[in-house]
């Protein structure tokens, strides 16, 4: 349901809150304990979208809707490298209607509401604007969660898996965090319209990997390597893989200016046609326009000259398996 934008922050609250359920976990293996979040209902066959952090292990959850409904919702799929989970309930409340969800996320200086479960106090609203947007979130298991939405509408514990909403009553975000006063974040539209469909349909998504690490091309990078001008990744480590076949890793460091800074390997540009000017940038790419056994053309700046490689893509290990623990340096190329 939308509301109407030119109803404010009251229009928006009487036309979502009815589609936003609080969470309520069970932990026990702990002696009774839980943990509480937020969801909303995402569509017409009772799936409901939250944060992979709310439900954890979970396999079942308590949902209380705002008139006081209770169900009890069955996690169908999560992925934690995006902090986003799916629950399905059946038969929900008749108010309790699907949330549309943006195309992408709105601009800078856009009004928004977080809706949720703040601190156990059901049916929240709180106010702010989007701060910024393509912002990069640390998860905890060495992926960053890219394409964020940086708020300052207060998100506060409890709130994680609501709804970051505009002010016509559309998702613009599933807030996760807050990292200090004033800042929160939530996980883009974009992300959310890329994993949700695999999680209700597979209980899982695979994410793209190139088994590289990069470091964005600075001022100083640039003069290290010789640049005509600071763009760009370059590649300081390239581990066994496909990508590795093909990209060269820095192979030693220097120091400008009291700092060590990489110096030799590939500097990515491009991909697929797209600028790419920073690891925020290629991680964006990667985990919205690709999937895994893609093949992908990167435009690369090696030894001064540019030109083109293809590379494969990989699917993203799991972090707790140690599939990526043979880190073995490729070197010399």
């Amino acid at each position: 349901m939308e509301a109407d934008s030119d109803g404010g922050y009251e229009a928006v609250y009487r036309a979502a809150m009815p589609s936003v359920a609080s969470i309520y976990v069970s932990y026990p293996d702990t002696g009774g304990g839980g943990g509480a979040g937020s969801g909303f209902v995402y569509d017409a066959d009772g799936h409901l979208v939250t944060n992979q952090h709310v439900v954890g292990e979970a396999r079942e959850v308590d949902l209380r809707f705002a008139e006081g409904d209770w169900r009890v919702g069955r996690v169908v799929g999560v992925d934690a490298d995006t902090d986003l989970a799916v629950i399905r309930a059946d038969d929900l409340p008749a108010y309790a209607t699907p949330l549309p969800v943006a195309e992408a996320a709105p601009p800078p200086g856009r009004p928004v509401a977080a809706l949720g479960n703040p601190l156990g106090l059901d049916g929240t609203i709180s106010a702010g604007i989007v701060s910024g947007t393509n912002r990069s979130m640390p998860t905890g298991r060495g992926f960053a969660i890219p394409d964020t939405v940086q708020t300052d509408a207060p998100i506060n514990p409890g709130n994680s898996g609501g709804p970051l909403v505009t002010l016509d009553g559309v998702v613009v975000g599933v807030n996760r965090a807050t990292a200090g006063e004033n800042i929160g974040f939530a996980v883009s539209p974009l992300l959310l319209r890329r994993v949700v469909p695999s999680l209700i349909a597979d209980g899982h998504v695979s994410h793209p990997y190139m088994r590289v690490r990069t470091v964005d091309v600075s001022p100083t990078v640039a003069e290290a390597n010789g640049l005509d001008e600071p763009r760009g990744v370059l590649v300081v480590d390239a581990w066994y893989g496909p990508a590795g076949a093909v990209l060269a890793p820095s192979d030693r460091t220097t120091r400008v200016r009291g700092r060590e800074v990489p110096v030799g390997g590939d500097v990515i540009v491009g991909i697929e046609g797209t600028p790419i000017d920073s690891h925020e940038a290629l991680v964006r790419y990667l985990i919205t326009e690709t999937e895994p056994g893609e093949t992908v053309d990167l435009r690369i700046v090696r030894g001064g000259r540019e030109t083109s490689e293809r590379v494969r893509l990989e699917a993203r290990p799991d972090p707790d398996d140690g599939a990526d623990g043979r880190r073995r340096r490729l070197r010399g190329r």
